[in-house]
């Protein structure tokens, strides 16, 4: 079994990404630190069956994702609380990694992403249910592959390329539906 110095150096660079990740499932500071934590000391008992030469951010992201689904399952009943103020961007914090690829040309969508205020994005992606939010934080915002996605979510490939489909035509039409009552793109 690794000692705590060994686990914390190793998953120390994960853990900012671990915490947006967490409060992005849990929409509230509290319960995301929650879940993280909880997540973190699960990682650290189970870290002896961590195979050296994987990947050890999709492994921690396995066990942040469980820990939160058991949450969720258990306060299924309470309802929940949101502070929207408090999460991130999703879209311009994933383009703020971007910046500096020089100047590669834009797609006609990230074109019109810029039209939207960042409480448009944050909202329509607040509206997805539970089963396909999760698929398109880990895919759009955190860059997990389709088979990363499969494994931290244990569902099978088909389920994670459906979810994230289905999640992303909603996205689409939320974010169309506000460009129509701004005027944006309407091509006159």
């Amino acid at each position: 079994m690794a000692d705590q110095a060994t686990f914390e150096a190793d998953i120390r660079e994960f853990i900012p990404q671990l915490y947006s990740a967490a409060l992005r499932m849990t929409r509230n500071p509290a319960d995301a630190q929650d879940v993280l934590q909880e997540a973190l000391l699960k990682a650290f008992r189970g870290y002896h069956t961590f195979k050296a030469g994987t990947n050890l951010k999709a492994w921690l992201y396995r066990i942040l994702t469980n820990t939160f689904i058991n949450r969720y399952r258990q306060k299924a009943r309470r309802p929940s609380e949101v502070e929207l103020g408090e999460l991130e961007d999703l879209y311009l914090f994933k383009r703020l990694g971007e910046t500096g690829t020089g100047g590669a040309s834009r797609s006609a969508e990230e074109e019109a992403l810029d039209q939207f205020v960042d409480s448009d994005i944050k909202g329509a992606v607040e509206a997805l249910p539970e089963n396909f939010r999760l698929p398109v934080l880990l895919a759009d915002v955190e860059g997990f592959s389709y088979k990363e996605i499969a494994e931290i979510m244990d569902v099978p490939i088909g389920t994670v390329m459906s979810r994230l489909h289905r999640g992303r035509k909603q996205l689409q039409r939320a974010l169309w539906r506000v460009a129509e009552e701004r005027g944006i793109g309407t091509g006159s």
